[in-house]
């Protein structure tokens, strides 16, 4: 018998033109059409299924291209291919086969209305399709240029010891949502937060952590930008320019000017709240010339960058809210290199066997790194794999020798060295000089400016040697001591230091337990070598150094002597150090005619050479604590350039120079050499003498440097302006004074118009200093170990009665409250009225020309000011203004509650307020507004 659908294709012209004729509606037609030909119309569906494939395989092949290209889908594209994924025919095709398979009554007569909704199905399957079909032939475009995200996230990998700095970098962040209660004048308030440490300690690290942790912070800023500046030379704008571009998901232009795109991009980042992230900042860059809008709290955007500078951090406007990341703690750094460390190594280490030295091996090795984390992930990955004590010991004394020639040194030195980078010849020139000292010592700043002086790498301007040890300490290259007198080097930064200074021709053997000197080869290049703290105990040599400049022999306690034609050769030395040995005698010397430093201090000489008046260029001579010495020195007085001659406790001062007092000093005429030359004057150990009068010593017109110590019966200092001439002092240094109860200065305000530090230590009894009110020119104010001080100035009551009324007054200009006129009247534009003088006075003035005017200031040059160990200090002063004051330290004053800082008076330079925070919880709480999160740094307390 025939197939039901082969009859019904053979009756289906003749049934539809029976429908058309009839004029059947088309909703019955299309019922009728659902069971009719359900073979065929089932073929067409399957045809139709995969020309829409086909196109969806055209359309996702250009949406992945696209995609690969960063691009986002298009959300109508997007839209259709999730419409086509849809489209599933697998339930017709499964009820078609089984219709297919059923007997010849059910497919014709039983089975019309499963036929019927198959049908139905199918048909309305091929309208979707086709529909799609459409649709998929007419895109044009497939993607769109993607929309950044708010964050870009950053790669994160584990740390170690860095949570405390996020903490503070968060408090830091969250602070300057709100702006402080009152600005000073001229202050234009930033929201910028500077982070700054030594190269390798995890500057970059720390702001990946914050960047991706500001995801939370969606609904309060509208986009986070993190840019690379690393401008250690030229400032590379167009790539900050198009990193910021792309952030924004603006169009970019290579024809466009960087300024003209500065000033578009300012625009664009004006409309958003933004947080913008830079790392590696080497130098100060104005913000606006790469088109970053300085954020304030207007705009309620902010900032964030790093720097190994901290003078980089002040300079792009950080100064109010500044973090230091120190180097790691003992513990985290252990962490740190135990994670670079194999399974094999970390075992080896953690043995508990009797015999296990590898874990003291290890300490030493983490030790050595100074808490650096570069170097702790560094050489924890060269020693990774050691596992037998043998191999352990050799690493650590690769460490602590020859660093280099461990894997990944090279490399890490490459980053570190990007400070060295930075400094200019002269500077690189010092920092290698201080290579020359044995590691894990300190170097005195004193010795290290005299030594450059003599080798003249700066000019004799001990000032300039102190300004190039402040940017190296800046720079991370140096760090400080427990005392200012004194810095110290990092080990592996020393080890950079080595090995740069290898190609400078400097031979460092100091502390290396020599017992003998290196061999002729190495002097025969050498600039300069440095023997000091060994157990050499001859020299008898005599080497070929033509262009030696620097010796350094000091402190080989066994050293007795040295060859008669050791300095024959030498002719280029201009720095000669053999103190803290055991030689009798200088050899013949009279080849040493550059010679300018020589020091031979604690030693055991018993006379100098007959030449010794051919070192014509000589200009610092120390023959202190030289208890043998016996001959005068008559030949010392043709030594014209000599300007400083130390015979601090010499057997020849004691014996032949009892006349030299300092009734003696005050005697000498204006022509007298000493009186001409002396540039620095120390009066210590002066026994049964109550009192000195500094005016004696103003004939001495090149005295710069005044120190009186240890004179233990000394109760009253007097510098008296009728009894002498204005004075060319610039330090004044009283130390070590137990008696001193009173130090006089006359009111002349011209007579130490030089004196620019001052610096009382240790005087018992000592209960005021106002005096230091009129020096005028005072720049650095260090007051340290007076137990009996209770306030720094002392003011009358008219004093503090004139001050109150001048608060009174500017509180009124600050308020714009004189005489009626309401705050929104500007001081400058009142209309001048004859019968009101008190307003007379104010008009066109600004309110620094009126205080000016009004209001003398006392310290009107002060930067620095320290006060440590005072433990009665109460007051430093009354409040009043600083204009130039960058840095206050106070620790170790517990009584003192409150600063001579508030509202009313200004500190427009203020830089660091240093203390503890139990002192910072003590004070008063106005001024704690001003130092909360704005100049506050704390000092540790030391273990």
């Amino acid at each position: 018998m025939a197939e039901p659908s082969m009859i019904c294709a053979a009756l289906q012209p003749v049934i539809c033109g029976f429908i058309n004729e009839a004029g059947v509606p088309a909703a019955t037609a299309k019922r009728f059409s659902s069971f009719a030909c359900i073979k065929r119309k089932h073929r067409l569906l399957r045809k139709a299924r995969e020309n829409l494939q086909a196109i969806r395989k055209v359309v996702q092949g250009q949406v992945d291209l696209e995609t690969n290209h960063l691009n986002e889908c298009d959300p109508r594209v997007n839209l259709w291919l999730r419409r086509v994924a849809s489209v599933r025919g697998d339930s017709i095709d499964h009820e078609y086969d089984r219709l297919m398979q059923s007997s010849w009554l059910w497919r014709s007569v039983l089975g019309l209305g499963k036929r019927y909704r198959l049908g139905k199905h199918i048909a309305q399957m091929l309208e979707d399709i086709a529909e799609l079909i459409e649709e998929g032939n007419q895109f044009k475009t497939f993607a769109s240029k993607r929309l950044p995200d708010f964050v870009e996230e950053r790669p994160q990998t584990q740390t170690f010891g860095i949570k405390p700095v996020l903490r503070d970098l968060w408090k830091s962040f969250e602070s300057t949502d709100e702006p402080p209660l009152f600005l000073l004048e001229n202050e234009y308030l930033r929201n910028i937060i500077g982070v700054w440490s030594p190269g390798g300690v995890g500057k970059t690290t720390l702001l990946n952590n914050f960047n991706n942790e500001l995801k939370a912070f969606s609904r309060d800023y509208q986009v986070v930008i993190m840019i690379e500046v690393s401008n250690s030379g030229t400032l590379n704008k167009t790539a900050i320019q198009r990193t910021i571009t792309d952030r924004l998901g603006l169009p970019w232009d290579d024809r466009e000017t960087e300024e003209a795109r500065a000033r578009f991009l300012m625009k664009a980042l004006s409309r958003k709240r933004f947080v913008i992230l830079l790392y590696d900042v080497w130098n100060k860059f104005q913000l606006e010339e790469v088109g970053i809008p300085t954020p304030d709290f207007d705009r309620k955007s902010k900032l964030i960058l790093t720097s190994r500078n901290v003078d980089v951090c002040y300079q792009m406007g950080a100064q109010q809210s500044l973090i230091k990341m120190e180097y790691l703690e003992k513990e985290a750094a252990w962490e740190l290199f135990r994670s670079n460390l194999s399974t094999q190594a970390i075992t080896a280490i953690d043995s508990s066997g009797p015999n296990n030295v590898v874990k003291e091996y290890a300490d030493a090795i983490v030790h050595s790194c100074g808490g650096l984390p570069l170097a702790l992930k560094v050489i924890g990955r060269a020693v990774a794999g050691l596992t037998a004590p043998r191999e352990w010991i050799l690493a650590m004394q690769a460490t602590k020798h020859d660093i280099k020639d461990l894997d990944g040194i090279p490399e890490m030195f490459h980053k570190l060295k990007y400070s060295y980078d930075k400094l200019t010849p002269t500077q690189q020139q010092c920092f290698l000089y201080c290579t020359l000292f044995p590691e894990y010592g300190s170097i005195r700043k004193d010795q290290l400016v005299e030594y450059w002086m003599a080798e003249e790498l700066i000019p004799q301007d001990p000032n300039r040697g102190h300004r190039i040890i402040s940017r190296l300490l800046s720079a991370y290259l140096l760090e400080s001591c427990g005392s200012d007198l004194e810095v110290k080097m990092h080990h592996i930064i020393r080890h950079l230091g080595l090995s740069l200074a290898v190609q400078q021709k400097i031979v460092v053997k100091a502390g290396m337990n020599l017992e003998k000197a290196p061999p002729h080869r190495e002097w025969r290049t050498a600039r300069r070598i440095s023997l000091m703290y060994n157990d050499i105990r001859d020299l008898g040599i005599s080497p070929e150094c033509k262009d030696l400049v620097t010796l350094l022999v000091q402190n080989n306690p066994n050293l007795d002597r040295l060859s008669p034609t050791f300095f024959q050769s030498m002719s280029s030395l201009k720095v000669l150090d053999l103190s803290h040995t055991r030689i009798t005698e200088l050899p013949f010397c009279s080849t040493l005619t550059k010679i300018k430093y020589l020091n031979l201090s604690n030693t055991f000489i018993e006379r100098l050479p007959e030449e010794f008046w051919m070192l014509k260029k000589l200009r610092h001579l120390d023959l202190s604590v030289t208890k043998a010495l016996k001959e005068t020195l008559d030949n010392c007085s043709k030594l014209y350039k000599l300007r400083v001659l130390n015979l601090f406790r010499s057997n020849y001062g004691i014996r032949d120079v009892n006349n030299l007092n300092i009734d003696v000093l005050n005697k000498l005429t204006n022509t007298h050499p000493l009186a001409k030359s002396t540039q620095r004057l120390s009066l210590r150990h002066c026994e049964q003498m109550q009192s000195i009068q500094i005016s004696d010593f103003t004939h001495m017109v090149q005295l710069r440097e005044l120190y009186v110590e240890s004179c233990l019966d000394l109760i009253q200092l007097v510098a008296d302006p009728d009894k002498g001439r204005a004075s060319c002092l610039e330090v004044l240094t009283i130390a070590k004074l137990p008696a001193l109860q009173t130090i006089l200065i006359g009111s002349s305000p011209h007579h130490f118009h030089n004196l620019i530090e001052v610096t009382v230590s240790h005087c018992q009894k000592l209960h005021d200093t106002s005096w230091v009110l009129k020096l005028h020119a005072l720049e650095k104010l260090s007051i340290c170990h007076c137990h009996e001080l209770e306030q720094v100035v002392q003011e009358t009551i008219n004093e503090v009665d004139n001050r109150r009324g001048v608060i009174e007054d500017r509180s009124i200009l600050r308020s714009g409250r004189i005489n009626g006129f309401s705050e929104e009247q500007e001081i400058h534009g009142m209309e001048e009225d004859a019968n009101n003088e008190h307003v007379n006075g104010y008009q066109n003035k600004t309110e620094n020309q009126w205080i000016k005017d009004t209001h003398h200031v006392d310290f009107p040059k002060l930067r620095t000011m320290v006060l440590t160990d005072l433990p009665k200090l109460t007051v430093i002063c009354n409040p009043r203004d600083f204009p130039y004051l960058e840095i206050i330290r106070v620790e170790g004053c517990p009584r003192l509650t409150t600063l001579p800082l508030g509202q009313m008076y200004d500190c427009p330079k203020l830089k660091q307020i240093c203390g503890s925070y139990d002192w910072l919880e003590k004070l008063d709480w106005n001024v704690k507004e001003i130092m909360d999160n704005k100049y506050f740094i704390p000092i540790k307390d030391e273990d």
